[in-house]
């Protein structure tokens, strides 16, 4: 079956330390340690293949221990994978730290994901897709590229602008259909495409995120809208996301009563659930976003980034107790 989700991006082996708190420089603390399948792309991918949607990843890998891991969960949760072999670099890797807060601290080496080329996705990986998703965690021109043959094939682009880089190019928002920006992207976004503005011969004050928390809806709206995409979802961790469209906002509380163990890989958890909502309410872009956030949900509650996203199963069996 053709997939109804296509996410280009990152596939990383996740290296995580377990600790009360964050070692201070110079310091050395007792934690324990787990390893597992993630990175950006595969995250999404994971979670909107286990929220039912057909999905298809494209990423890159080496010739190590690593890759050869990837494609045994890949084949274990049938989920389509494309992955491309990068020979003399290795799988890329990410270091985490997870206090008792489940608060995190990571540190990203892309290796084989930052050589994933243009050459190596074609219209024939993106056909029949109806979602098309990408982030920051690859070779960055790799997006340009596929969104161009997403528009081609009549598919909406996702774009997760995470993590945030010097070198974005905005000309990349001009093919974006939907936005996904967290509170720190967001703001390094609006600081990036603001144009230079003097008060009384002094500079505009950068935008932060304590700004950002300050503004009411009908002003984040704005902020929004100058952006120049379509939807521009942020999302807002414990409070929710707020979804801006051209003639409409919306503000979606976060689900109450959680128990958070670690919040690795929510905000993939909410991009992958978002666009297996795109499928399965047929293009409906608050009831996508209520399911993001559904799926995002579920994930802070198990540790883990791929492994902790929740199956079509989980949420629906979530929901009823709503």
């Amino acid at each position: 079956m053709k997939p109804q989700v296509v996410v280009v991006g990152s596939f990383v082996q996740d290296l995580c330390w377990r600790c009360a708190e964050f070692p201070q420089a110079g310091e050395t603390v007792i934690g324990t340690f787990v390893t597992g399948p993630g990175g950006k792309g595969s995250n999404q991918a994971v979670a909107a293949g286990r929220a039912g949607a057909h999905t298809l990843f494209i990423g890159a890998v080496g010739r190590d221990v690593f890759a050869e891991s990837a494609k045994k969960f890949y084949r274990a949760e049938r989920i389509g994978a494309r992955f491309v072999e990068k020979p003399g670099h290795a799988t890329g890797t990410a270091a985490i730290l997870l206090n008792a807060s489940a608060q995190n601290e990571i540190v990203v080496a892309l290796g084989a994901s930052a050589q994933l080329q243009p050459r190596d996705v074609t219209a024939s990986h993106l056909r029949g897709a109806r979602v098309v998703v990408c982030q920051h965690e690859a070779n960055l021109p790799i997006n340009a590229h596929v969104f161009r043959l997403a528009r081609r094939a009549g598919a909406l682009t996702v774009l997760n602008p995470a993590p945030m880089r010097r070198d974005f190019a905005p000309a990349i928002l001009r093919l974006t259909d939907v936005l996904i920006p967290n509170e720190t992207e967001f703001v390094a976004l609006v600081n990036l495409l603001r144009r230079p503005k003097k008060s009384g011969g002094r500079k505009q004050p950068a935008f932060t995120e304590a700004a950002l928390h300050a503004l009411p809806p009908k002003e984040l709206q704005r902020v929004c809208r100058a952006l120049g995409v379509p939807t521009v979802i942020v999302t807002l961790g414990r409070r929710g996301c707020f979804v801006s469209q051209a003639d409409r906002f919306t503000a979606i509380a976060a689900h109450r009563g959680i128990k958070v163990v670690d919040t690795t890989g929510a905000g993939d958890a909410f991009v992958g659930g978002f666009a297996a909502g795109l499928v399965r309410f047929n293009g409906d872009l608050l009831a996508a976003a209520r399911h993001g956030n559904t799926v995002a949900a579920l994930s802070v509650t198990k540790f883990g980034t791929a492994p902790s996203m929740p199956t079509r199963k989980e949420i629906e069996r979530f929901l009823r107790t709503r």
